[in-house]
C-alpha cells in the first residue's frame, strides 16, 4: 500500500500560479494522450479525475478551515483571490446563501494567453461544483455563465440546506 501523501501546501503560492503550473504540465500530456486514445475519451477522463481531486480538496479545505459553513467557505476564498486573481462582487450572504459575481477572472486570462481556454474550463471552472460538494455535501452551487466561456461574468450562487447550517454567524460582506 502506498503511504499517504503529505498535506497539500501548494496554495501557499496562490491558486492562480498553481493552476498555471498545472496547465503547463498537463496540456502537453493531455495532447499526447488525445493523439493516442482520442480527444473526447481523454477529456472525459480528465474531467472525472479533476472532479475527484476537487472533491477531495473540498473535504481537506473544510478540515483546514475548521468547519464547512458558508462562513468557512467565504474565509477560504483568500487562496483563490491572491494576487488579485479574481474581482468579485458579493450580492448576498447569510447562513444559507452566498451569491457573488466574478467580474474579472485572471484564470481565464491566463488560460487564454496560454492558448488553452478549453482546458481552463476543465482544470479550473470544472472544479467548482465538486469542490463545493466535498466541502459540504449539503451545499449546492448554481452557475449559469462563466468568463472562461466568454460571458461578462461568472454567477456563483451557493445554497446550504437550512438543516445543515451552523449557529455560527457568516462572515460579513453582504
Amino acid at each position: 500500500m502506498t503511504p499517504p501523501m503529505p498535506p497539500d501546501t501548494l496554495n501557499d503560492i496562490g491558486v492562480l500560479k498553481r493552476r498555471e503550473i498545472e496547465a503547463r504540465i498537463l496540456a502537453p500530456v493531455i495532447a499526447a494522450f488525445a493523439e493516442e486514445f482520442g480527444r473526447e475519451r481523454v477529456l472525459d477522463t480528465v474531467k472525472r479525475v479533476i472532479a475527484r481531486i476537487a472533491r477531495d480538496q473540498g473535504r481537506a479545505l473544510a478540515d483546514r478551515m475548521g468547519g464547512n459553513t458558508l462562513a468557512h467557505l467565504v474565509k477560504s476564498q483568500a487562496n483563490w483571490l491572491k494576487g488579485e486573481s479574481l474581482a468579485i462582487e458579493v450580492r448576498h450572504l447569510d447562513d444559507t446563501a452566498y451569491n457573488y459575481d466574478v467580474t474579472r477572472c485572471r484564470y481565464a486570462e491566463m488560460y487564454q494567453a496560454l492558448g488553452m481556454p478549453e482546458l481552463g474550463a476543465i482544470l479550473s471552472c470544472g472544479r467548482d461544483f465538486a469542490l463545493g460538494d466535498g466541502f459540504n455535501p449539503d451545499l449546492t452551487l448554481t452557475r449559469t455563465e462563466t468568463i472562461m466561456d466568454g460571458a461578462p461574468r461568472c454567477d456563483f450562487r451557493y445554497r446550504l440546506k437550512p438543516s445543515a447550517r451552523s449557529e455560527e454567524t457568516p462572515a460579513s460582506g453582504s
